[in-house]
């Protein structure tokens, strides 16, 4: 039997800007729901929350961490997310599978670059949110400018259901505009009893027209309270309460609260709204999923009664048990010791144990049911986005979006032992992190780590000497260059040797033209007539060139973008073989290759950055600085979507530059385009480089 009834759990997500106090928030409510019994602080790295060693030395939150705990008959699952734009797969996994959000914002930063990111995300997954004012007590705080750029800049249709009763330092407590009353919070007892008082009178004007206001914004959202507007008649407070919940489980209005968690104060009141005004698992539009076989849609009942259904949102390495995959039940239930079925991956896996977590810590349950969110420990299929359910009762949840990599560097061991563990060690990291991606670059002989921003890759480089005692070096990748030719030549190719017996013997000519449509790579056409070359050497001269094609005659970059033809040449009956025919090719295309003056061809990519109006002019200076060739401007809403062509040299470190031009507004996507020629300049450069130290260089 369950505990808790369904309609009195509490799925949510602490969001927000980086440092606008989500984890701050989320300490208070562990200490006033009696989960913790001393109020964690992150600037002493004490917070419960963020556990990390990077996170408590940094003072920052890099990974989601869960919890729960029990406020009045609700239980409240609680996942406390990163605000940094390099953590920002941690807030997409979490909103995929939570049923709604407190959205943090600083009252005196009000709307912020990563509160925007935030915002966009939880539309995408329609997450319904309530909105906390923080830190209302700091100088230069301003609640209604926060609710206005709510308004403005995120499209919400918000109210404030709570006014600051104080300002800055004078913040005494907050004013309850649903019921009109007003509650002041003593100095030094914690924030544990505060005292509900009388409206003051001096603020009682104030009080009734941002009454009116949020009446105005829900009526806008709610036919019932619509009725009442039209009619001009007093709203029963347990009635506006009501309409407020049906309009944000809807995600028709944002009610916005105010507080300062650091001074302990509105933490019992976002509870209350929490409980109040969020939605339970039953609220929501049913979960939709895919039958496998078929492919056709079917709804997932919310019931402990229906078919076992989850979604794996999350891998953490334990350095205890292992694997741990923390898991969303949207039906049925798991048991500890059973058999589970992976539709994504078409696999059974064993559930060895059950945990529901505390941050780090672990509290081993018999069983998950619906709404829940533990963690599974003995899967080894199972990756992020894998949808895990009854083998007979098959059934596949859409998968998540993962954001693409817009950094990378070039990474290797320092010794010979790290080595070996590198790879596993990366393997285990991008098992946790779909956000992270390490390639292996044959061209260029290296590995490459891609993130979502020079931070997230030094914590990365963190974790391996710390959690795996592996010490690498990074630096920057090299640019796979190419080299092609501009016209048309004929080459000759002999390869000759006579040494007492039998010797070598391999004459070709052929003639090299760049390729008509580029893309094309490097083709060879056999024209020779007659048999001057017979017929079992051809393979050898084919082998040749395109051995050769491998490395160029400039920088040593691959060839691409040819088509040699093979037209004559001759052979010796005792000394011709195919190591000879195979060589001769290669200096056939070597020799000709100079003779068609070799250009060196860069990869270009395909931009798209999204920028507010502000930042406009400041951008496209920067890209035109960067040899991008814009393609179009167009405005969407209130931004900005600059298309362009990048060389990829140029891109390093564009994620850093972008956000400090535009205060972190912008975002960026890019991908392969084309490859064009290099500048003279610049090619000068590399061939220079190449040739003093006989490698292949970047620039």
């Amino acid at each position: 039997m369950r505990k808790t009834d369904l309609t009195k759990l509490r799925n949510i997500g602490i969001i927000a800007h980086i440092d606008a106090g989500k984890t701050t928030t989320t300490e208070r409510v562990l200490f006033y729901t009696g989960k913790t019994y001393k109020i964690g602080e992150v600037h002493d790295g004490t917070a419960v929350m963020d556990w990390m060693v990077q996170e408590q030395e940094r003072g920052i939150t890099i990974t989601a961490a869960a919890t729960a705990c029990h406020w009045k008959d609700c239980n409240i699952n609680i996942i406390d997310t990163p605000g940094h734009v390099d953590f920002t797969i941690e807030v997409e996994r979490s909103l995929k599978v939570l049923d709604g959000a407190v959205v943090v914002f600083c009252g005196v930063g009000g709307v912020e670059p990563q509160s925007e990111t935030v915002w966009r995300q939880a539309d995408r997954y329609g997450v319904p949110r309530i909105c906390f004012v923080n830190k209302m007590d700091r100088t230069g705080s301003d609640f209604f400018e926060a609710v206005k750029q709510i308004r403005e800049r995120l499209g919400a249709n918000a109210a404030a259901i709570q006014l600051p009763y104080g300002k800055e330092e004078n913040f005494k407590g907050i004013i309850d505009l649903v019921e009109k009353k007003c509650i002041v919070y003593k100095e030094g007892d914690l924030g544990k009893d505060p005292e509900t008082i009388a409206v003051p009178a001096e603020l009682s004007a104030e009080v009734e027209k941002y009454h009116a206001e949020l009446v105005e914004k829900v009526a806008e959202a709610d036919d019932k309270i619509l009725e009442y507007f039209l009619a001009n008649k007093e709203i029963p407070t347990a009635e506006l309460k009501e309409a407020i919940r049906r309009s944000v489980v809807t995600n028709k209005f944002v009610p916005v609260l105010c507080g300062a968690s650091f001074k302990n104060k509105g933490i019992q009141m976002l509870l209350d709204a929490v409980c109040d005004y969020l939605p339970s698992p039953i609220d929501l539009p049913p979960v939709k999923g895919t039958d496998p076989e078929t492919g056709e849609f079917e709804e997932i009942d919310p019931s402990d009664d229906a078919p076992f259904c989850g979604l794996c949102f999350k891998i953490a390495t334990d350095p205890y048990v292992g694997k741990l995959n923390y898991v969303r039940v949207y039906s049925g239930v798991v048991k500890s010791g059973t058999y589970i079925y992976n539709s994504t991956k078409r696999a059974k896996e064993r559930v060895t144990k059950l945990v529901k977590m505390h941050a780090n810590r672990q509290e081993i349950v018999e069983s998950l049911s619906t709404g829940d969110i533990g963690a599974i420990v003995g899967l080894k299929e199972t990756k992020t986005g894998d949808t895990l359910c009854q083998e007979d009762n098959a059934i596949l949840v859409e998968a998540m979006r993962f954001p693409e990599p817009v950094i990378q560097q070039a990474i290797e061991p320092k010794t010979k032992n790290d080595q070996e563990r590198l790879g596993m060690s990366l393997h285990k990291l991008a098992d946790e992190d779909p956000s992270f991606r390490i390639t292996y670059n044959q061209e260029t002989g290296q590995s490459v780590m891609s993130g979502m921003g020079q931070l997230h890759l030094e914590i990365i480089v963190d974790r391996l000497l710390r959690e795996f005692n592996v010490d690498v070096q990074v630096g920057v990748p090299q640019v796979a260059y190419r080299e092609t030719i501009k016209k048309k030549v004929s080459s000759t190719g002999k390869f000759i040797q006579q040494s007492g017996g039998r010797g070598q013997y391999g004459h070709v000519v052929i003639e090299i033209e760049p390729q008509e449509t580029p893309g094309m790579g490097v083709t060879f056409e056999n024209k020779i007539k007659g048999g001057s070359i017979p017929q079992e050497f051809i393979p050898s001269v084919k082998q040749g060139i395109f051995d050769t094609a491998k490395s160029g005659v400039l920088a040593g970059y691959p060839v691409t973008d040819i088509k040699v033809i093979l037209v004559d040449g001759s052979f010796h009956e005792v000394d011709s073989s195919e190591l000879a025919f195979k060589m001769a090719a290669g200096i056939a295309l070597t020799d000709g290759m100079r003779k068609a003056h070799s250009v060196l061809l860069e990869p270009i990519m395909d931009m798209e950055v999204i920028v507010p109006e502000t930042y406009m002019g400041a951008v496209i200076g920067d890209l035109s600085s960067r040899r991008a060739k814009i393609i179009s401007l167009a405005n969407k809403l209130n931004v900005n979507i600059i298309k362009a062509h990048i060389p990829l040299a140029e891109t390093f470190n564009y994620a850093t530059i972008s956000r400090s031009l535009t205060q972190g507004r912008a975002s960026y996507t890019m991908e392969p385009s084309f490859y064009a020629e290099v500048p003279s300049h610049i090619a000068e450069k590399i061939i220079t480089g190449f040739a003093a130290t006989g490698a292949r260089k970047g620039y």
